[in-house]
């Protein structure tokens, strides 16, 4: 190795860049061996070689020498890759002979490696890209300029069977690029004629390869060649047309010859279910004969007794995917064709072994499996509950016998729909809303990342679940009773068996008639308080104590009309308050909170038999209950308070519940303000710093919760909170002038910054939430914008809180025209500086950069007066910030951008005054700046909006918008000179397009613009084309079906616009019309 690398000096590397000169194969096979094993320069080194070589335009004519003579597999595949970029984007570009040189060297060189067994196998890998290349040519090249293509491949296949292999393999690869388009990669009307011109021409032609693959399933005895075969069937079967399959020996010989056959059985599995799937109604016999005969030869591969679950954790892997393979096959078939079978008599049988195979399968320890008969369940019962969603099954306290009256197709269903429910029960995914879990260590502890998978699961199950439910809920309620009973006497006593049943409990909240509902819940409580007593050990107390949780947390309309029992709940929560375990305390918050939202009146009116609202008792004690919690538990605590004394609606008694209610955190405030007026040097203590940043959370959550009315104690704090605001302003500079920008890591200057944040979230969440928007602007508005203005703008960049923008940008949203006159004076201190921090890239200071938008948007949409009324240099700076927004790569950016300029562009059509000006100094400036984003791949999710922006904007020229010339050395035409202009921005964008193109493209601009989906496929078939570098044959981007589209697009809103007087100019109407 260490000789390569000396050898392979860096001028040496760059001959193979000299074209003049014969490729040196010793030397390529060492720069790509430099490239997979030396390192750094060296590897560098490589890397930029091999890039330039494969860029160069005549790279391509090097392939052959690289294939034949080169002794290292990567340099191959770099030659292969060679040839892939040059057929992918430079194709339309070559001169016919070349193609076809490049066509018959390619198809040579496959039939030359894949006739020969022993290569076939050596070189796998190389065959396949070979392959692969060889679609890429029939992508560009096939039905035009090779027609016979077909009758070629199927030709050839007939002369050696490991040539036949192969071109198995190809037709796959082929009818894979045919019928599943990659979407963005071929234009819209390439695509469309492509599918249409090969689905027709694979159609007619299929005879062909069907023959050929009927001839190798029946003749052959070489099995890797039958099992390509089919592989290749199977990627057919979703398009050929139907007569192929139902009208041959296909099916039996599917089913007789390969379906038991270990080696074949997977792919044959899958051929029947991609048949099963295929909707129509004119086979019926054949859908029959299809099921009978599979589910026959199942009984003898898969007798109806086997342990599936136990065998398929014992199965190789060759055995569990046919195991997921029958899941597949027996819930395709069901769902599409179930009715057809239960209608016959005579196959009520064969059915119910079909469901019970599925019900064996449904308990296999495998979750992509149980996926997939999920889904069969879940189309099962909801199926059966909407057919007749009213004979549900009635309160049992009312029917005498239980199955009164039960549609005829629910009573076949009832046996196999009880061991579904039991299913259901035993396997429940977990909710998001537990937190304390077993972890694979077998230890209980708090989960701290949710699981998508796992919800997702779970909400599948909870639907078919609760539709199970729906369909009898008397079974439903003996299985969780049994298994409840089961937990209490031990007899399936674990932590997973009762996890799974309480979920399970949870899940169907709302699908029992409210009596039943009371009776089974106070079972169950009992049962699950009861559990909590008899377990012993901290872990069994927590499981227990997580799962009452997540239970009475399901069921607020049952506490809700049971106060005695909503009563015990909450305070049992209280008492897992002080439970350390971990997580435990977490949920109890949670819990505590979801029921104070939904039960919150409860909680201020006296109720029977109380002497006092439970919250005054809540408010006693409040001291007691929170002690043992963490400051982020108290917070929320605060918050679900907050809710219930939000609900109370006398303003005198809420008032007055307020003050009590911030009593704690306004003793701990008031003694630190009294200590701080006495010496300010104690806003420098670190403990009181953060003592004061977790009261303001404290407020930030109780004022979420409370809404407008926590004005009584925000207007307590209001002055002291913006004071203690501006001392720890001072501190923080003051630190940064003597120790530099670094001191803003140290813990206390964060301390302070959380300060600073936390009162802003507090102010800002109070205005949100308020609903007097005179008496905000007069009162809060004024000392607020005192105290943080100034202090934003003389800040250095590191120490600015971007929240001062976002409480900016709401209290704009909220109070609208109050605040208009104070824009001047927002903007002064805010926007330059900010500019000036996140206009050098597109990284640095993120939030600050959202938030700079999010208040950019809200003046330009409730304050838009005060926009013109700035200087116009200022005005510059907004609209170049504006650009400067959605050419991010930051996506929510990137929006917000297009967003403000869509608006402003509509708000600035309003004002007759300014928008001509306007118009004149920037319309032809964003037009550019636009084309640029579109043009530009890494922006193509913002296309939607592009297309939006653009059609308004060729709509304002082409309907006489624009009165004042945007030209103003050569007034001609606005609509002319537009089309030009545009014209010429894409052409010295993009050289290589076609003048037709570009005028095509820009008249579809104009033509299209009131159709924002037509226009938004017009401009991705540009992107699409530029994107294709097309050389001089335009032929085949379909100009002539974009053309006709265009012009029958122009003459329906044409026809539109006559209709409706006035809006054409007189000069545009017909001469019959106008008398």
């Amino acid at each position: 190795m260490p000789a390569i690398m000396t050898m392979l000096a860096d001028h040496a590397a760059r001959q193979l860049l000299d074209f003049n000169q014969k490729l040196d194969i010793n030397l390529l096979d060492n720069v790509v061996n430099c490239l997979y094993h030396g390192e750094g320069a060296q590897q560098r080194m490589a890397q930029e070689v091999l890039t330039h070589l494969k860029e160069h335009p005549d790279a391509w004519t090097r392939v052959d020498t690289i294939l034949e003579f080169s002794q290292n597999m990567n340099t191959k595949y770099y030659g292969l890759q060679i040839l892939e970029n040059v057929i992918k984007t430079r194709w339309k570009i070559l001169p016919r002979n070349q193609c076809e040189g490049i066509k018959k060297y390619v198809v040579g060189l496959i039939i030359k490696t894949s006739s020969d067994p022993t290569c076939v196998e050596k070189e796998k890998v190389y065959i396949g890209k070979l392959n692969m290349i060889l679609v890429q040519i029939l992508k560009q090249e096939w039905p035009k300029h090779w027609p016979t293509f077909i009758s070629d491949i199927v030709g050839a296949s007939r002369t050696s069977e490991s040539l036949c292999q192969n071109n198995m393999v190809i037709l796959k690869l082929l009818s894979e690029e045919v019928f599943d388009f990659s979407s963005g990669q071929i234009t819209q009307v390439k695509a469309k004629h492509l599918k249409d011109r090969q689905v027709k021409l694979m159609c007619n032609e299929f005879s062909q390869i069907f023959q050929l693959c009927q001839f190798v399933m029946e003749n052959s005895q070489n099995a890797p060649l039958v099992h390509a075969t089919l592989e290749t069937l199977l990627r057919f079967l979703n398009w050929i047309p139907l007569g192929y399959i139902f009208e041959t020996k296909l099916i039996s010989t599917l089913i007789y010859k390969f379906l038991n056959v270990p080696m074949f059985r997977n792919v044959s599995l899958k051929c029947l279910t991609e048949i099963a799937g295929v909707s129509v109604s004119q086979y019926e016999e054949q859908f029959v004969t299809l099921f009978t005969l599979t589910m026959m030869q199942l009984k003898q591969m898969l007798p109806l007794n086997t342990n599936i679950r136990l065998a398929y954790s014992n199965g190789k892997d060759d055995e569990q995917n046919f195991i997921q393979n029958l899941s597949l096959f027996l819930c395709t078939f069901l769902k599409e064709h179930g009715l057809l079978i239960e209608k016959r008599l005579n196959l009520r049988e064969t059915l119910m072994e079909a469901l019970h195979y599925m019900l064996l399968v449904s308990e296999v320890e495998e979750t992509e499996i149980f996926k997939i008969c999920l889904e069969y369940w879940n189309h099962l019962a909801a199926e059966l509950y909407r057919e007749s969603p009213f004979s549900t099954s009635a309160s049992p306290l009312l029917s005498g016998s239980q199955h009164f009256d039960v549609p005829p197709r629910r009573q076949l269903y009832l046996p196999v729909l009880s061991k579904v429910r039991l299913l259901m029960v035993s396997r429940m995914a977990k909710p998001e809303e537990v937190l304390v879990v077993e972890n694979d260590q077998g230890e209980v502890v708090r989960e701290f990342m949710k699981d998508t998978d796992s919800i997702n699961l779970y909400k599948n199950m909870r639907e078919t679940l609760v539709y199970l439910t729906h369909l009898d809920y008397a079974d439903t309620e003996r299985i969780m009773t049994e298994k409840l009973h089961n937990q209490v006497n031990g007899t399936e006593w674990s932590w997973k068996n009762l996890n799974t049943l309480c979920w399970a409990i949870g899940s169907i909240s709302g699908a029992m008639h409210e009596e039943d509902e009371k009776r089974f819940l106070v079972t169950v409580i009992k049962d699950l308080l009861g559990l909590c007593e008899q377990k012993r050990g901290k872990d069994n107390k927590a499981i227990i104590a997580s799962n009452i949780m997540y239970i009475v947390g399901q069921y607020p309309r049952f506490l809700r009309a049971h106060w005695k029992f909503l009563k015990t709940v909450v305070n049992k929560l209280f008492e897992f308050m002080h439970e350390t375990h971990d997580g435990v305390q977490d949920m109890a918050c949670d819990t505590f909170i979801k029921i104070a939202q939904k039960c919150r009146r409860h909680f201020v009116q006296v109720q029977v038999g109380e002497v006092m609202p439970f919250i005054d008792e809540i408010l006693n004690n409040i001291n007691t209950i929170i002690c043992d919690l963490q400051p982020q538990q108290v917070h929320t605590f605060y918050e679900a308070v907050g809710y219930m004394i939000g609900a109370q609606t006398d303003q005198t008694v809420q008032e007055h519940l307020i003050e009590k209610y911030m009593l704690l955190p306004n003793q701990v405030w008031d003694s630190i303000i009294q200590q701080a007026t006495k010496n300010v040097d104690i806003l420098k203590d670190p403990e009181t710093v953060k003592q004061l940043g977790s009261i303001l959370k404290t407020n930030v959550r109780a004022c979420k919760a409370v809404g407008h009315p926590f004005v009584i104690q925000l207007g307590r704090i209001y002055l002291d909170m913006l004071n203690v605001y501006k001392c720890l302003s001072e501190n923080i500079s003051a630190a940064i002038q003597a120790n530099g920008e670094m001191v803003t890591k140290q813990p206390l200057i964060r301390s302070m910054r959380t300060v600073k944040r936390e009162t802003l979230k507090l102010i800002s969440g109070w205005v949100s939430r308020s609903n007097d928007p005179q008496m905000v602007a007069e009162n809060f508005v004024p000392p607020l914008l005192d105290a943080v203005l100034i202090d934003y703008q003389r800040n250095v960049p590191a120490a600015r809180e971007p929240e001062v923008l976002s409480t900016m940008a709401i209290i704009v949203n909220k109070l609208g025209e109050h605040i208009t006159a104070e824009i001047p004076q927002i903007f002064d201190a805010v926007f330059e500086c900010t500019l000036n921090m996140i206009n050098k890239d597109f990284e640095e200071y993120p939030e600050h950069r959202t938030n700079f938008f999010l208040l950019l948007q809200a003046v330009n949409s409730h304050c838009f007066p005060a926009f013109l009324a700035i200087p116009p240099a200022q005005f510059k700076l907004v609209l170049d910030s504006i650009i400067w927004a959605f050419k991010h790569t930051m996506r929510n950016v990137a929006d917000t951008g297009l967003q403000i300029l869509y608006t402003l562009l509509q708000n600035v059509a309003q004002e007759e005054t300014a928008a001509q000006s306007f118009y004149q100094t920037y319309f032809c400036d964003i037009l550019q700046h636009i084309f640029s984003v579109v043009t530009d791949t890494s922006h193509t999710a913002g296309l939607t909006m592009h297309a939006s922006i653009l059609a308004y904007m060729f709509n304002l020229v082409e309907e006489g918008k624009i009165s004042t010339p945007l030209n103003p050395g050569n007034p001609v035409n606005n609509q002319m000179f537009i089309q030009e202009y545009v014209a010429n921005l894409l052409k010295s964008a993009f050289p290589h397009l076609q003048d037709a193109q570009v005028k095509l493209f820009v008249t579809g601009l104009f033509s299209l613009n009131q159709d924002i989906p037509a226009f938004k496929e017009h401009l991705r078939d540009f992107l699409v084309q530029i994107k294709e570098f097309a050389g001089e044959d335009t032929s085949d981007l379909f100009l002539e079906e974009r053309e006709t589209a265009l012009r029958q697009a122009q003459e329906e809103k044409h026809k539109l616009q006559m209709s409706v007087p006035g809006i054409l100019n007189p000069h545009e109407i017909p001469e019959e019309m106008c008398d």
